[in-house]
């Protein structure tokens, strides 16, 4: 099945984009396998975009899954495919940014990423470490200046299309634009994910200080009981069960069909075949004004506060 997804150019690369892609952080981590077999499923539904990281520990199953990918012939080549990692805070040292990419590539089996994002606006001291939560006392301010201008030296070595940054606040992505000499193509952040409500989209997009790059995590109700992430706020929202029954669509596709109509660029989590095939059922109809203006005004309950 090819790719009927929508997508959209990154201004400061030029490189295309599907404008919704799958996710590979799941917590607790569901094992190698499982991730492999659900980018596998994604691939065969027509999905092309594909979002990892070197914390979610799914780089090497994504690898292993684009491999097959290709022995199955699913795809031709793996330029059809459009890859996402992220340095992790122990790599965000202008000194360990380029054998970060590197390690990321190894897992993957890759020769370049299509972008490469700063995963979070922070560092941490100790090399290799992984894991989140940070242990404490190892959180340290990010050199900004440095660190990106190891990402762009990143891009300008083709180890990856695009670089860009994620869970930046307007300020921190205001103070790298004075600095930056290839400006961020995405800033990923959460939307509609265990307690922000799709309200919090706009006031994100309309933030971004032009970089014309809008990128969200999806998780519509996901997470184990009792974890910081995952929730059920937006599949329980009455808004949006009224016009899903009103429209025959799930609460999810509403949900992500008004995500689609704010230009955002979106990663749903779910490993879910089926899940996988109706999130994708979004692109042949529209909203009404009056249904848009209803979601409009659900309030906001942000996940990351004072961020």
């Amino acid at each position: 099945m090819g790719s009927n997804i929508p997508m959209v150019s990154l201004s400061s690369s030029n490189v295309n984009i599907p404008l919704v892609g799958l996710g590979t952080a799941v917590w607790p981590f569901p094992g190698p396998e499982a991730i492999k077999e659900a980018v596998l499923n994604a691939i065969e539904l027509g999905y092309r975009h594909f979002d990892s990281a070197a914390a979610y520990y799914s780089e090497k199953p994504l690898g292993d899954a684009i491999a097959g990918a290709l022995s199955r012939g699913l795809i031709n080549s793996r330029g059809e495919l459009f890859i996402t990692s992220k340095l992790w805070c122990c790599d965000a040292h202008y000194d360990r940014v380029l054998p970060g990419l590197q390690l990321s590539l190894r897992n993957l089996g890759l020769e370049y990423l299509d972008l490469y994002l700063i995963h979070w606006p922070v560092s941490s001291k100790e090399p290799g470490e992984y894991s989140f939560p940070i242990k404490e006392g190892n959180l340290v301010p990010m050199d900004f200046k440095s660190t990106w201008e190891a990402m762009e030296e990143c891009q300008k070595l083709g180890l990856t299309k695009s670089i860009g940054v994620s869970n930046f606040s307007c300020k921190k992505l205001s103070d790298l634009l004075l600095e930056a000499k290839i400006p961020p193509a995405i800033n990923q952040d959460v939307v509609l994910e265990g307690g922000n409500e799709p309200a919090l989209a706009t006031a994100e997009a309309e933030g971004l200080l032009r970089i014309k790059g809008h990128s969200c995590h999806c998780l519509l109700s996901s997470g184990a009981k009792g974890t910081t992430w995952g929730g059920s706020h937006v599949m329980e929202c009455e808004a949006l069960k009224q016009i899903a029954e009103a429209r025959g669509k799930t609460v999810a596709q509403v949900a992500l069909r008004w995500v689609y109509e704010q230009g955002v660029i979106m990663v749903v989590k779910s490993f879910n075949k089926e899940r996988m095939k109706e999130n994708l059922e979004i692109f042949d109809w529209e909203l009404t004004q009056e249904e848009s203006k209803k979601i409009n005004e659900i309030p906001q309950h942000k996940g990351l506060p004072g961020r």
